[in-house]
């Protein structure tokens, strides 16, 4: 899928602008548009759209461009899409990238170039946090270890003294349960990768979890897999007699599926959409309004990854070729994110808060998710010191 975004009225200005303002900002953004996760990608197409109807379609006085490519949740399609944005689109700056899988397959594609800058709106790999972290790469999500060893922070608190592990086997999975256990200190009594994407079927994980009989579960299944889980969950009896926690699995966008079936069931995440700063309170107003459904971390980490790339660019008054005036302001992060303060760490991750959250009903009925507690304050991953920027 590819599929073009331009701001209309500032492309009519350009008849009678000069030659320098003629040049638009071009920006590729890859997600996953098709198949059982394109909700996802769907969620962070609209935040991206919202953050340029925001900005009047403009930043520094140019016409922005988004081509959004579709990688159809394969790290060898993503790779490719990457390939076409940077040789033959000629963007400045691809965002997106929902799996580390795909980032990881991708990076060196965008990056190496010298010329392009990657924004990760979501995968957070801890590779590229720490060995292959580059100049060109930024994040305006997590490095994935960060949001379960938040979890693991207040289920460590809660005095929760035996815990089985269960996530999908793949990058960012393993990072999840790395994670975990990183906070967390008491005994681990049963650890399960399952088969990623193919396992939709978690009895026999289920029935392991049931015969060691822990004081909890954490888990860390995306999207559709999440909403399986969990209904599974329930269904057979656990939900009732051992407590679940989680990382990535109940969000806006499982919430209409999951619905009673989430309450009572925490999460951790650096964004919550009750956060009670003034652009996030725009952002989630202008959201409902248009699509009605509340946005997802997905989607803020987007809408912020437009946001970053306007403010750089204002910073440099349009003239982006100099690429390292452009990652100096980059760095700088001079722009209003959603989650309130916003600062890199010398890896290029966010140095940020992590919340607990909980499942509430809304005045109209909606489900929608609450932030009940601060789990981790302005807090680094655990790789940016193995990070030798060059």
């Amino acid at each position: 899928m590819k599929s073009r975004l331009f701001a209309s009225a500032a492309l009519l200005g350009m008849l009678a602008a000069p030659a320098w303002a003629q040049q638009s900002i071009k920006i590729g953004f890859i997600s996953t548009f098709s198949g059982p996760q394109a909700s996802i990608g769907q969620d962070m197409r609209r935040s991206v759209e919202l953050a340029v109807e925001h900005l009047g379609g403009k930043m520094a006085g140019k016409p922005v461009e988004v081509i959004f490519e579709d990688d159809q949740f394969k790290p060898e399609v993503g790779k490719q899409k990457s390939e076409k944005l940077v040789q033959q689109d000629k963007v400045s700056f691809v965002g997106g990238y929902i799996w580390s899988n795909v980032l990881l397959a991708s990076l060196k594609t965008v990056t190496e170039d010298g010329d392009t800058i990657l924004i990760s709106s979501n995968a957070g790999p801890h590779q590229i946090a720490g060995e292959l972290c580059h100049p060109n790469f930024f994040s305006t999500s997590w490095q994935n270890d960060q949001t379960p060893s938040a979890m693991g922070q207040y289920v460590q608190n809660k005095g929760v003294k035996r815990i089985y592990l269960a996530s999908a086997n793949y990058a960012a999975g393993k990072d999840m349960l790395s994670g975990f256990k990183r906070t967390f200190k008491g005994e681990i009594v049963g650890e399960d990768l399952t088969k990623w994407p193919d396992q939709l079927d978690f009895s026999a994980e289920m029935s392991k979890m049931r015969s060691v009989k822990p004081d909890g579960v954490f888990v860390f299944f995306p999207g559709a897999h999440g909403v399986q889980f969990l209904s599974q969950y329930a269904q057979t009896g656990l939900k009732a007699t051992i407590p679940l926690y989680t990382a990535f699995v109940i969000d806006a966008l499982s919430l209409p599926q999951l619905k009673d079936l989430a309450l009572g069931v925490p999460g951790a995440q650096s964004w919550v959409n009750d956060l009670p700063n003034e652009q996030n309170k725009r952002y989630v107003a202008d959201f409902r309004k248009k699509h009605g459904t509340y946005p997802s971390f997905y989607g803020a980490q987007s809408y912020d990854t437009i946001m970053l790339i306007a403010s750089a660019v204002e910073g440099l008054k349009g003239d982006v070729s100099n690429k390292d005036k452009l990652r100096a302001e980059l760095m700088k992060a001079n722009f209003k994110s959603v989650r309130g303060d916003f600062k890199f760490n010398a890896n290029h991750f966010p140095i940020q808060n992590f919340y607990i959250q909980e499942t509430v009903k809304d005045s109209d009925g909606n489900f929608t998710l609450k932030t009940v507690g601060v789990a981790m304050k302005d807090a680094k991953d655990a790789y940016y010191e193995k990070c030798k920027m060059k």
